[in-house]
């Protein structure tokens, strides 16, 4: 029997065009769901939830179906191991990965870094476990949506790619007088605080260490107009994007 004989002998085409049609689904969902929580300035964003919800349809696809050929009479059945529960290192493989995906999630400050490594990750190990079952065209579908993911979708400003930010810095005189201007400030610049530090000094001053996030980057001017309208209560002040401090 040839390849595509076999291949046709476990999946028809409206078989595959479904296959297909539920991780494009998937795709769509975990977007829509990485926009919602983006917008909220979550840490999981637009890639992380796109490649856990369609990873979870692709393995689940070869919970259902990948087995066929062993059910199925004929084909490559007579290599496998008969009486045999297929799904069951498949389902233990899948909590392997999961371990590894732990390792690469780290904590910085009160952000959360390594969850789209995790993610991708995961999204290997069942593009793996569907070629191990044969399911070609779902991995396929799989890789196109992937590449879109990264190529296309990177493109386009949705979810927390739409959002800048900055780490600021301040060394004032006055804690009240500075927390009311900053409050109305912040409203101004329609900027959410994410982190804050504050640390009291021993020559009697404050010092202010704060992430904010808002749709696009403070300017220098912009933060500068702000120092200026305190006048002698902010004696230092520093401001850079919040990516470039974070990574």
């Amino acid at each position: 029997m040839t390849f595509a004989a076999y291949y046709h002998s476990q999946f028809t085409m409206a078989q595959n065009l479904g296959f297909c049609i539920r991780l494009i689904i998937a795709f769509i969902v975990g977007a829509l769901i990485g926009v919602e929580r983006s917008q909220r300035f979550k840490d999981a964003g637009v890639r992380t939830h796109v490649l856990v919800c369609c990873t979870a349809a692709l393995i689940m696809l070869i919970s259902k179906y990948g087995f066929a050929d062993l059910t199925l009479g004929g084909g490559m059945e007579s290599y496998a191991t008969r009486g045999a529960d297929a799904a069951r290192v498949a389902a233990q493989a899948v909590s392997g990965i999961s371990f590894l995906c732990a390792g690469v999630i780290i904590k910085v400050g009160s952000s959360i870094k390594g969850l789209t490594t995790a993610a991708g990750i995961w999204l290997t190990a069942g593009i793996g476990l569907a070629i191990g079952a044969g399911m070609y065209v779902p991995v396929a579908c799989t890789l196109l949506l992937l590449w879109i993911l990264q190529h296309v979708m990177t493109l386009i400003p949705i979810g927390s790619d739409a959002h800048g930010g900055n780490h600021l810095e301040f060394t004032i005189i006055d804690d009240e007088a500075f927390n009311t201007a900053l409050h109305k400030q912040l409203e101004d610049w329609k900027a959410l605080v994410t982190q804050c530090k504050v640390t009291g000094k021993k020559d009697g001053t404050t010092a202010y260490e704060m992430d904010i996030r808002r749709r696009d980057d403070l300017t220098y001017e912009e933060v500068r107009e702000f120092v200026q309208t305190q006048g002698d209560n902010i004696l230092v002040f520093s401001t850079s994007s919040l990516n470039i401090h974070i990574h």
